[in-house]
C-alpha cells in the first residue's frame, strides 16, 4: 500500500456537536483510515457546535473517501467540503508578472514607455549586446516543451505539461532569484521546435529544455547549442547527471572508493541515463554498463539512434551481454533512472560490498529502497520521503544563475564537472553519512556555490560576455 504524500493532501470541513472530545474524536478516526493529520483549525466555535477543519496527507483520491465515510459514522458528525489541497495551490496557475519599476508620477511613465523608452530601443539597436543589461534578457530563462515526456506521465500534450513548467519557473525564483517563463509548443517538429527557440530568443537570457521525448531532445539541444549565442541547458540531461554525480562523489566517500576503479550500472539509456554517463566518464569512471528494456547496450551493436550508438562505442568495455539483474552482479554501484520494480532485495545482495544503489525512478523506484537498504551501503532516490533525495532542483537554478551572472553565450561540459563538486561539497566531512550524501534542497549555500564555479568557468574558458 502506497504511504500517504503532501501531493494528495486534503483538507476536510467538519461539523461536530458542542463536546470536548469532539476535535479529538475526529481526528482519531481519521488517522485510523492511515491518513498523516498536518493541521487542526478551530473554524467557528458555538452554544450548538464546532466547524472544524482537518488537513492531511492522503494516499490516493479513493482515501479521502475513505475519510469521509470513517467521520460521518461519528454520532452527530458530518463531513461537508473535503478540498483538494494541490489543486487549490494551481487555481489561477503559479506565476505572475510584476514591476521592479515603480510608476509613482509623469516622468516615471515618460522614462519607463514613451518618450523616453526610445532612446533605450536605439542604443540596443546600434549594439544588440546591450539587451543583456538593459532588458529583461540579463535575468529571464525560457522554460521550454513540448509536453512529450513529463515525468512519470510520458506524452501528455503541452497544455497538461504546464503545471510543471510553471513549477519549475517558481523553483528558479524562489532558489536562484532568476525570472522564469513556460513556453509551451503545441508540435512535435523537431525542426519547428528549434525554429521556434530561435525566434524567441532575443528576449530570454538562456532556454531550459523540459520533458522533451528522447531522440528529439539530443538534436534540438545540440542544435539550439550551435546555432544560438545564449545558453541552451536540457534539465533532464544535464540536472539529473550534475545531481546523480554530485551524490556519487560524496557516497564514494562513505564507501571509501574511488571512481575510476568502481563497476558501475546504469539502468535507463534515454536522455537521463546518457548524460549521467557522459559525466561520469568526464569525472573519472572507467567501467560503465548500460542497460535498456532489452538488457545491456553490447559493445559495438548497431541501433537506430546515435546516443545508442554512442552507448555501444563508450561503455561495456568488458563485452558483457546479459539482462539488468545479471549486470548488477558483483558491481558497485548501481544507478537507475528508468522505470519501477526492476530488481529486488536479491539483486542488491549480489553487488559487491559497500555497494551503493540510486534508484531514481518517480514515483516507484527500480528497487524498493527498504529491500535494497538491506544489502546496500548507501541508497538515495528521487522521492522526498527517503533520505538522500536526488533532486534536479539543487542543479538547474544555480547553474543558470551563474550562466546568466557571466552573461555566457554556450555551456561547456567543464561547468557540469564543477557544479557537480559545487553541490557535493556543500555536505561537509562531519556531516557526511549513508543517509546524508546531498545536501538539503532549502540548503542556500548550494545555488550559491553552483553559481559561482559556473561562472568562473565560462569567464575561464572565454564563454562570458559580462
Amino acid at each position: 500500500m502506497a504511504a500517504p504524500s503532501p501531493g494528495y493532501s486534503i483538507t476536510a470541513r467538519v461539523s461536530t456537536p458542542a463536546t470536548f472530545t469532539a476535535t479529538s474524536d475526529v481526528t482519531n478516526a481519521i488517522a485510523a483510515t492511515g491518513a498523516q493529520i498536518t493541521a487542526v483549525d478551530v473554524v467557528e466555535s458555538s452554544h450548538a457546535g464546532l466547524t472544524i477543519d482537518v488537513s492531511c496527507n492522503t494516499r490516493d483520491r479513493a482515501h479521502g473517501d475513505e475519510i469521509r465515510a470513517a467521520v460521518d459514522a461519528l454520532d452527530g458528525v458530518t463531513v461537508g467540503n473535503i478540498s483538494d489541497r494541490t489543486f487549490l495551490m494551481h487555481l489561477g496557475g503559479k506565476l505572475e508578472t510584476t514591476a521592479r519599476v515603480p510608476l509613482r508620477n509623469r516622468d516615471d511613465l515618460s522614462r519607463a514607455y514613451t518618450p523616453g523608452v526610445a532612446r533605450v530601443c536605439q542604443a540596443i539597436a546600434k549594439n544588440k549586446a546591450d539587451a543583456r543589461n538593459l532588458t529583461i534578457k540579463k535575468n529571464t530563462v525560457a522554460v521550454v516543451t513540448d509536453g512529450t515526456a513529463v515525468l512519470g506521465l510520458g506524452d501528455i500534450g503541452p497544455e497538461a505539461a504546464m503545471p510543471v513548467m510553471e513549477g519549475k519557473a517558481v523553483l528558479f525564483k524562489q532558489f536562484a532569484g532568476v525570472d522564469a517563463w513556460p513556453v509551451a509548443l503545441d508540435t512535435k517538429d523537431t525542426e519547428e521546435i528549434i525554429a521556434i527557440c530561435k525566434a524567441i530568443a532575443p528576449a530570454y537570457g538562456g532556454i531550459n529544455l523540459e520533458d522533451i521525448s528522447a531522440p528529439r531532445c539530443f538534436e534540438i539541444e545540440a542544435r539550439l547549442r550551435e546555432e544560438l549565442d545564449i545558453p541552451v541547458f536540457h534539465d533532464d540531461q544535464h540536472g539529473t547527471a550534475i545531481v546523480t554525480q554530485a551524490a556519487l562523489v560524496n557516497a564514494l566517500k562513505v564507501v571509501d572508493k574511488k571512481i575510476e576503479d568502481i563497476r558501475i550500472v546504469v539502468s535507463g539509456v534515454g536522455a537521463a541515463g546518457t548524460a549521467i554517463i557522459k559525466l561520469l566518464q568526464a569525472s573519472g569512471a572507467k567501467h560503465i554498463t548500460a542497460a535498456g528494456r532489452s538488457g545491456v547496450i553490447e559493445r559495438g551493436s548497431e541501433h537506430a539512434d546515435a546516443h545508442r550508438n554512442w552507448l555501444a562505442q563508450n561503455t561495456n568495455e568488458e563485452g558483457f551481454s546479459g539482462t539488468l539483474k545479471e549486470a548488477v552482479v558483483g558491481a558497485d554501484v548501481f544507478i537507475g533512472v528508468s522505470a519501477p520494480n526492476l530488481l529486488d532485495a536479491s539483486d542488491i545482495e549480489k553487488m559487491n560490498d559497500g555497494a551503493i544503489v540510486f534508484a531514481m525512478s518517480n514515483p516507484d523506484p527500480e528497487v524498493s529502497p527498504e529491500a535494497a537498504a538491506k544489502h546496500a551501503a548507501v541508497v538515495a532516490t528521487g522521492r522526498s520521503d527517503f533520505p538522500n533525495q536526488i533532486n534536479n532542483v539543487l542543479a538547474f537554478p544555480g547553474f543558470f544563475r551563474g550562466l546568466l551572472d557571466a552573461g555566457a553565450s554556450d555551456i561547456v561540459d567543464e561547468m557540469l564537472v564543477v557544479a557537480a563538486e559545487a553541490i557535493a561539497s556543500c555536505v561537509s566531512d562531519e556531516e557526511r553519512n549513508p543517509s546524508f550524501i546531498i545536501p538539503s534542497v532549502f540548503d542556500p549555500e548550494v545555488s550559491t556555490r553552483v553559481a559561482e564555479a559556473v561562472a568562473k568557468v565560462a569567464r575561464d574558458q572565454g564563454v562570458a560576455t559580462l
